[in-house]
């Protein structure tokens, strides 16, 4: 399904601010099998792969952790933040693009890995103020997936069972300087890290990679506002109804409970996707 020429401002993708907290310890196993308690693969001696149960009640709590209200199932998490315990934990992981405040890193460390322009700067997500990871390259692409598959690798160890690297389309954003094959490519080395890593790989969002998701190597996925644009149903049936929807809207949330809310799961959360107990929280499901 052809995506929407001009992207909503609602599209919301990643965090909004900083996350305090350390590495924490792994989740409890609850309903769940958790990361701890995966066995290992006996043909490749890589720990299991335990992808989210269809239609698991889900939080998404990327702007802030909190106690999941009762039945919730499943959440996603900012990489920095504890999983809950009991729960399918999902890691936030901003993949195809720099965060405002890790920008000066990237321009000291890793300055070509910064997709730039004609004059030399870095091409911005104007919308959230992030500049676009260059993945036009093999090499480059290389050395991005070493620096966001350590983070990967940190969601395994704190006891994450799954992976949402945001930002898949970036390419849309790029100026035609990166392309669908560049980030495809890049999310396969993603998928491949995850997967050695114990992680199940969730797609988010971009339904013009839904037919390339297996190949990539994606086991579920995240879809934002896809009652508003009428794609919840392609994520459904390309991930066997293991989607986790989130939309912003009463209206929108209405629609996809409509469509999709007896077999994948749906929630409505505030934009600012707030911690329980602050202005504006909201938290609604099917």
């Amino acid at each position: 399904m052809p995506q929407p020429t001009v992207r909503s401002p609602l599209r919301r993708r990643r965090v909004l601010a900083a996350l305090a907290g350390g590495i924490a310890a792994a989740a409890g196993a609850g309903l769940f099998l958790s990361h701890a308690a995966a066995t290992k693969s006996p043909d490749k001696g890589a720990p299991e792969v335990v992808a989210p149960t269809a239609n698991a009640t889900f939080d998404y709590q990327i702007g802030g952790a909190y106690t999941p209200p009762a039945g919730v199932e499943a959440v996603s998490r900012d990489r920095g933040a504890r999983p809950a315990e009991g729960l399918y934990n999902v890691c936030y992981v901003n993949a195809f693009q720099a965060q405002p405040d890790a920008l000066d890193r990237w321009e000291d460390d890793d300055p070509d890995l910064l997709l730039r322009d004609a004059d030399g700067d870095p091409v911005m997500d104007e919308d959230w103020g992030e500049a676009l990871l260059d993945t036009s390259t093999p090499g480059k692409r290389a050395r991005l997936a070493k620096i966001v598959g350590d983070w990967v690798d940190g969601c395994a160890k704190s006891g994450f069972q799954a992976v949402e690297p945001d930002n898949l389309d970036s390419y849309e954003r790029s100026g035609g300087l990166l392309t669908r094959a560049d980030n495809a490519a890049f999310a396969k080395l993603l998928a491949d890290r995850a997967h050695a890593a114990g992680l199940a790989i969730g797609q988010k969002n971009t339904t013009d990679l839904l037919g390339q998701g297996k190949e990539i190597g994606f086991d579920f996925a995240v879809a934002e506002e896809c009652g508003r644009y009428d794609e919840c149903a392609d994520y459904a049936s390309a991930y066997d109804d293991r989607v986790f929807v989130v939309e912003y809207t009463a209206g929108d949330f209405e629609e996809a409970c409509s469509s999709v809310g007896a077999k994948v799961s749906v929630v409505r959360r505030d934009l600012g996707v707030v911690p329980a107990g602050r202005p504006g929280h909201v938290f609604r499901a099917c």
